[in-house]
């Protein structure tokens, strides 16, 4: 909903009633929630399983890192044991955001070229087709070269 339509359904100005619009130009009741369409689109499911799997092992990760850094401050036994946990809970939360984005990277190669501005596919798409349009000029341009040259032979 751009900014005309959402002026159209605002409130009316003070001193003027709502049951005083015509027929012609009823007002609609503004709405609570205005649905707008997305502007990026949805992730992938394979991509997004693996960024959810990701953000919960990283928030583990920090929760267990919280934990082991208090156990430290309060001198517990749990202190050791929690922070060699943190440490390979660091090395599996690498692994998962690694996993997303090769996840992500896997599923533009099976699933076709992401066309974007700066897309090497589109800008090789253009060469090949100046390349076939200049062939064709060439080709036309020695065919009408011939055909005169045709002519001029056969008058003679």
């Amino acid at each position: 909903m751009d900014t005309d339509e959402r002026r159209s359904t605002a409130a009316p100005p003070a001193g003027t009633s709502a049951a005083g619009a015509s027929a012609a130009g009823a007002r609609i009741p503004r709405q609570l929630w205005v649905e707008e369409p997305a502007i990026r689109r949805r992730m992938p499911d394979p991509v997004r399983t693996a960024a959810v799997r990701a953000v919960l092992i990283m928030s583990l990760t920090i929760i267990q890192a919280m934990v082991a850094f208090l156990c430290t401050l309060a001198g517990s036994w749990l202190a050791f044991p929690m922070v060699l946990s943190g440490v390979a809970g660091t090395v599996v939360a690498t692994w998962s955001v690694l996993d997303v984005w090769v996840t992500r990277q896997v599923w533009n190669q099976r699933n076709g070229v992401v066309s974007v501005p700066s897309s090497t596919a589109r800008s090789m798409r253009r060469e090949r087709r100046a390349g076939r349009r200049a062939a064709r000029a060439q080709a036309r341009r020695e065919a009408r070269i011939r055909r005169r040259g045709d002519g001029r032979l056969s008058r003679a």
